[in-house]
């Protein structure tokens, strides 16, 4: 043994023991960083978009919200980067808070007759649902 070990796939040969070889960077997702590659960023999986039926559900709601309001538009049919655009700029023009939760824009507050305003210049068709 008067060479130098230098890994422990060199360490494993010199027992008579088979390497066991882990490059398998598909399966490990918990791995950040590599002294072979760098900095490892995982692919996030796109995620598919629900086609839309041609109408934008605009819907108040207040269940599980402890009483307050949010109008909650669904149906639009665009991806996470269009959504949160729509949403910036629905939230501008009401002058409230929101958010994107999966393919839901949910904006604080009881703004519907703005909120159809900036869907119709969008090119939406907008239906109200509830009450």
């Amino acid at each position: 043994m008067s060479d130098k070990l230098s890994s422990l796939a060199d360490l494993a040969t010199a027992f008579g023991k088979e390497p066991v070889h882990t490059n398998n960077q598909n399966e490990d997702n918990t791995l950040v960083y590599s002294t072979q590659g760098g900095r490892i960023k995982h692919k996030a999986a796109s995620k598919q978009v629900t086609a839309s039926d041609g109408f934008a559900q605009v819907r108040r709601e207040t269940k599980g919200r402890k009483g307050k309001g949010v109008v909650t538009i669904t149906g639009l049919g665009l991806d996470a980067n269009a959504l949160k655009d729509l949403a910036k700029k629905l939230k501008k023009t009401c002058g409230t808070g929101g958010t994107v939760v999966d393919e839901v824009i949910e904006i604080q507050g009881d703004k519907r007759d703005k909120i159809k305003t900036v869907l119709e210049k969008e090119g939406f068709k907008v239906k109200f649902i509830g009450g």
